[in-house]
């Protein structure tokens, strides 16, 4: 067996605040503030965890339900990108209505309790035409993203629009609105100018004028009454970061379609290289200035380590067509959470469909579908859940119930990461945080662009002070291929300390008895080592329980739930719930009807004041399991029936039926690489979505309703998803036309001709269209 050490014998987290210009407080006297390692609510630690969305890609009719899918997510703040050129696409004509009401969107997260950082440009990229610079401004005499007078005075214009739409939003006149972030990798990054694709390819400014114009820029941003408690900026790739007066932000994403732009950059060969991205750092630390994807200009301590775009997935290019693992999106966050970071943000959290232009139709980079930017999100661009927003959700939940406590614990390596290699799957990656002998044990088994295996047969020292603790004391330690663990140890449940726990926490909710909430990670063999005394009894009922070195090792059954139930001397009665890995992926802990609750299903789970809507694919069988039980509550259901309930020990669960639906269509193939869809008039009457599924071989496909793309894809061979609920009325009037453009292998372009004459010819054309199905969303209400 293997034994991996790390010492831990300084752990004490060097803590300062009143020297960021960072902070703020709203008509209720609360208050949002900094210390050097991560934000404050009411003077209290507080660990953000930001989704990006960005509204204009959304249909404005389903926002309200996206933002609570959000929210159910365990995010707290959402960022958006303004993207100046779908606003003003037209010199001095101004747009905010429709999918651009950027002032209805706030008030909706506003309304379910979201905070909101504004990405207000004027520069964001974000995939979008130009970086989000109208095209009108091409054709000036000065140069964009600099001091230049004549940028600068129509930035003024646009950052004054947006100072009107969010007056009476910001946090000190009681809105949500926290942050404001200024530009966007300036000095790092630029965008093609449309105009130019295709022709000589131009390219934007990457900025000028670096700290004097960002803080120009958040001059202006004041002077049109964007005023937030905080202002940030990118900072990663030598990004312009004027500190102390904006937090710089940092990121990090293991999927690099961009590197396909440029010939020769992977030096002939087609594979992506496998990325340092997965191997543990320390990014708080004055001692380590500079790590990988993190190099600040800046002491490293003085400011906290926060990140926006951490890769919740990645946007497809032409040239690059990856099935993206949706592991990598959890396994990120236990990279960035170990290395320091209090703030956590992900770019993409909901992806969306870039939407059509009036002058332009298509406002995408030229590089990416014109239409999709599902992004491979945590929710899909029609919504649809993924297994990485099951997974992060469990340990946001984690990360906002023991905030207090671990936004106070320290990283420690157990060595010099600098030098590893990530196409070393083999050794175990691992780091700790922790804070007066009580923390975290960080493992991962997750790296991007290799094959990776099982690590079975070790273990791991913590040399702590006063003791080593061995995790597991007894037998070894499995994790899985493409795996993580964040595993307690020293920690404190309500005055019982935990010694380790080879199963991860998730929460805990309070009752008559105090309840906590784990799951096994993927491979290992649950057990909780507890100190014995003061315990009276402990019993469990799907395991085992006995004594090693005075304390109580509880091991867990293999592939089982199970209850641990423990009585203390002092009266304390303290409950473990430990599910399996794939048990905890229908995890949720709500607030509904003033208390704390813990709901399994494998529906989607959205709860808004005394209601709960289930969102069902293709299911016609729901159950919700609830713990503590609605106690009677229920007063209607909509959607579907109940037709039973059962009790265990803890949960009480509920089994709904909706009724089936046939959505019915009429399916013509024009041939191998076309085919026509008709829908009768109440084809999708009933549902709250229906989602086309297409497999198919080819380069793009495209879909079509009277001639106008509504939807393409490249294709990488997964399935192709459309949903159609929002074209309803469109599809039963016009029906929909597909189209799979050919692989055109051996192509050739012929224009030896003393006429002007142009023809491709290609040797082999490659294009063929599978299954095609179309599943039924349903959607239940119970109302409380």
């Amino acid at each position: 067996m293997r034994n991996y050490r790390i010492t831990v014998q300084d752990d004490h987290k060097q803590i300062v605040k009143g020297h960021l210009k960072l902070g703020g407080t709203n008509p209720k006297g609360e208050q949002i503030g900094f210390t050097n390692y991560f934000m404050e609510k009411d003077g209290e630690p507080f660990f953000g965890i930001c989704g990006e969305f960005h509204y204009t890609r959304y249909d404005e009719r389903y926002w309200e339900d996206e933002i609570i899918k959000i929210k159910m997510g365990g995010v707290n703040i959402i960022a958006t990108y303004i993207f100046w050129n779908l606003h003003e696409e037209v010199e001095g004509i101004f747009n905010w209505s429709g999918n651009k009401n950027l002032r209805h969107f706030i008030e909706l997260c506003g309304k379910h309790q979201l905070y909101v950082i504004i990405r207000i440009g004027p520069f964001n990229h974000g995939e979008i035409r130009n970086g989000g610079i109208p095209d009108w401004l091409f054709g000036r005499p000065f140069e964009v993203r600099s001091n230049d007078e004549g940028y600068l005075f129509y930035t003024r214009k646009m950052y004054n629009e947006i100072g009107i739409q969010v007056k009476g939003l910001l946090y000190k006149e009681g809105g949500p609105i926290i942050g404001t972030q200024i530009e966007n990798e300036h000095h790092h990054s630029s965008a093609q100018w449309g105009l130019t694709v295709g022709i000589n390819d131009t390219w934007l400014n990457s900025g000028s004028d670096g700290n004097s114009h960002m803080l120009k820029l958040k001059e202006i941003a004041l002077e049109a009454g964007i005023d937030t408690p905080i202002y940030t900026c990118t900072g990663w790739g030598g990004a312009t970061t004027p500190v102390p007066d904006m937090l710089p932000l940092w990121g990090g994403y293991a999927y690099w379609p961009w590197i396909y732009y440029e010939e020769g950059r992977l030096e002939g060969k087609d594979e992506h290289p496998a990325t340092p991205e997965y191997i543990f750092r320390d990014k708080h630390n004055n001692k380590i200035p500079k790590s990988y994807n993190f190099e600040p200009l800046y002491a490293p301590e003085d400011y906290p380590y926060a990140c926006c775009e951490m890769g919740g997935g990645m946007v497809q290019f032409y040239k690059y067509r990856f099935a993206f693992p949706y592991r990598s999106v959890p396994a990120m966050t236990v990279m960035k959470v170990a290395e320091g970071c209090n703030l956590i943000g992900y770019y993409m959290y909901h992806g969306g469909s870039n939407p059509r232009g009036k002058v332009n139709p298509f406002t995408n980079d030229l590089a990416t579908p014109k239409i999709s930017y599902d992004f491979n999100a945590m929710i899909g661009e029609f919504g649809q859940i993924r297994e990485s927003y099951r997974r992060t959700k469990l340990q946001h939940y984690f990360l906002s119930t023991f905030q207090k406590q671990f936004s106070l614990t320290k990283t420690i390596l157990p060595e010099d990461t600098s030098r590893m290699d990530p196409y070393d799957v083999d050794t175990l990656r691992y780091a700790v945080r922790s804070s007066a002998g009580s923390g975290y044990l960080f493992l991962n088994n997750f790296q991007d662009h290799v094959e990776n295996h099982d690590l079975y047969d070790f273990n791991v020292s913590i040399e702590l002070a006063e003791e080593t603790i061995v995790i597991p004391s007894q037998g070894e330690l499995t994790l899985g291929r493409d795996s993580f663990a964040i595993l307690p140890f020293n920690l404190n449940l309500d005055g019982i300390k935990l010694k380790y726990a080879t199963a991860q926490l998730i929460t805990r909710i309070e009752e008559e008895e105090i309840y906590y909430f784990f799951f096994v990670p993927d491979g290992m063999k649950g057990t909780y080592a507890l100190e014995s005394k003061d315990i009276i009894s402990a019993t469990i009922d799907k395991g085992s329980i006995g004594q090693l070195d005075g304390n109580t090792i509880i091991q867990i059954a293999e592939e089982e739930e199970s209850l641990i139930r423990l009585v203390f001397e002092s009266g304390l009665k303290v409950a473990i719930y430990t599910m399996t890995d794939e048990q905890s992926l229908e995890f949720w802990k709500v607030n509904l009807q003033g208390r704390h609750r813990v709901i399994l299903t494998s529906a989607n789970l959205l709860v808004s004041e005394d209601e709960i809507r289930l969102e069902s694919t293709d299911q016609e069988i729901v159950a919700l399991s609830v713990f503590p039980d609605f106690d009677d509550s229920i007063t209607s259901i909509s959607g579907g029936e109940l037709f039973a309930t059962t009790e265990s020990e803890l949960f009480t669960t509920y089994l709904l039926r909706v009724p089936k639906k046939e959505i019915q269509f009429n399916l013509k193939r024009v041939n191998h690489d076309k085919f026509v869809l008709d829908f009768e008039i109440n084809a999708l009457n009933g549902i709250k979505e229906a989602l086309l599924r297409i497999d198919y071989t080819g380069d793009i496909g495209y879909a079509f309703i009277d001639g106008e793309l509504i939807h393409d894809n490249f294709c990488n061979h997964t399935t192709w998803e459309i949903g159609l609920k929002s074209f309803e009325h469109r599809l039963i009037e016009r029906g929909m036309y597909v189209y799979v453009a050919p692989i055109r292998k051996g192509k050739v372009l012929n224009s030896n001709t003393t006429m002007a004459g142009w023809k491709e010819t290609a040797e082999e054309r490659i294009a063929d269209i599978g299954t095609v199905s179309i599943v039924p969303v349903y959607e239940i209400k119970i109302t409380m």
